[in-house]
């Protein structure tokens, strides 16, 4: 990723394609705010297995994909960045990120950067195994973690506990079992379920921004207030040294990050600070970041350019509140045919 550093210097137009783009307006618009602060135009690309997504309401092109989990799924993509000219690939989903992660070096060949860490880090966060005992070997505070199989053949169990898939995102089969029966009974149709100690506390969010070289500048927590379906919805900053130092350690042990690194951890009663899992990417709860003035779109974009910027560790507003709520867009004259390859015409909100 070393060639990405000044590989716009120069341009007056950058064109970015945001894969898995669903419904993340907010981080779109941030990135056409950023690249019109540094004075380049933006051109945005959304990708998506659906053909009618609300990303593409604002993007200037919109393409519909094969599923992450495709065979083509990546030549799809290199077809695009090919055609398009795409300068930066900016993954926003956990599904395709090992694919992606694997494919660097594809697109590298095609002067488009991708924003993803390495293979190794993003095979480490997508196993919450793997990354349990990374954590372990780190000295990095986190709940004890096993396998189903493993914990069954335990003696004694210490109730309640916390089940989730192994390779899981957005919260989707997780939940907190309260007696055996509940292990019994549920646990085992959990795909791939692993186990944690169940830790009491209030959950933070990290937006740890590491660039081009994966050195950690900047980590902002994010207290999560409210979650619905897996994305936070109320949430705020908050300036906690504790939490900050832990973002910093968790990336540095990682090394390879790329862009954005989202840790989630529960800051216990007793002061402990639990680290529950790491994903390589930005997350849903973004936008409050950057609203706080930890301008994560501007830095990536003026890294690029050649343009370093001046971050502080701590370099956001403390306390700012974020109420999420859905917004519409209505698209006429749509009716079966696919949006793919182009942006719907005069969205209405």
């Amino acid at each position: 990723m070393q060639w990405l550093k000044g590989a716009g210097t120069g341009r007056r137009e950058v064109r970015i394609l945001f894969t898995s783009a669903g419904r993340r307006i907010e981080l779109l618009q941030a990135f056409i705010r950023a690249a019109r602060k540094l004075n380049i135009r933006p051109v945005l690309h959304a990708a998506d297995v659906e053909p009618h997504i609300a990303a593409a309401c604002l993007a200037n092109v919109s393409h519909q994909v094969p599923r992450a989990d495709s065979p083509s799924y990546i030549n799809a993509l290199l077809k695009i960045v090919r055609r398009e000219g795409i300068d930066l690939l900016i993954p926003l989903i956990d599904s395709d990120l090992v694919k992606l992660a694997d494919a660097r070096e594809r697109f590298a060949k095609l002067r488009c950067g991708a924003l993803i860490s390495a293979p190794d880090v993003v095979r480490t966060c997508r196993d919450k195994l793997a990354m349990f005992d990374f954590l372990v070997q780190h000295g990095i505070d986190t709940p004890e973690t096993w396998s189903l199989a493993v914990l069954m053949r335990l003696r004694n169990h210490h109730f309640p506990y916390f089940v989730k898939p192994q390779f899981g995102s957005a919260s989707r089969g997780n939940f907190v079992l309260e007696n055996e029966k509940a292990l019994r009974a549920y646990a085992p149709h959990v795909p791939d379920a692993i186990i944690q100690e169940f830790v009491a506390g209030v959950e933070h969010t990290l937006d740890v921004y590491t660039g081009f070289d994966g050195r950690p500048r900047c980590v902002v927590p994010r207290q999560r207030i409210e979650v619905r379906g897996g994305e936070v919805t109320k949430a705020r900053t908050v300036r906690h040294a504790g939490i900050i130092d832990t973002g910093v350690r968790v990336a540095e042990a990682l090394g390879g990050c790329v862009g954005l690194v989202t840790i989630q951890l529960i800051l216990t009663p007793d002061g402990r600070i639990r680290v529950i899992e790491v994903n390589p990417r930005f997350g849903g709860g973004v936008p409050l970041a950057i609203q706080a003035g930890a301008d994560f779109p501007r830095w990536l974009l003026a890294e690029w350019l050649g343009r370093p910027s001046r971050i502080r560790l701590d370099h956001f507003e403390e306390g700012l509140l974020m109420l999420r709520y859905h917004q519409s867009f209505f698209i006429s004259g749509v009716g079966g045919r696919s949006t793919a390859g182009r942006s719907p015409k005069r969205p209405r909100r």
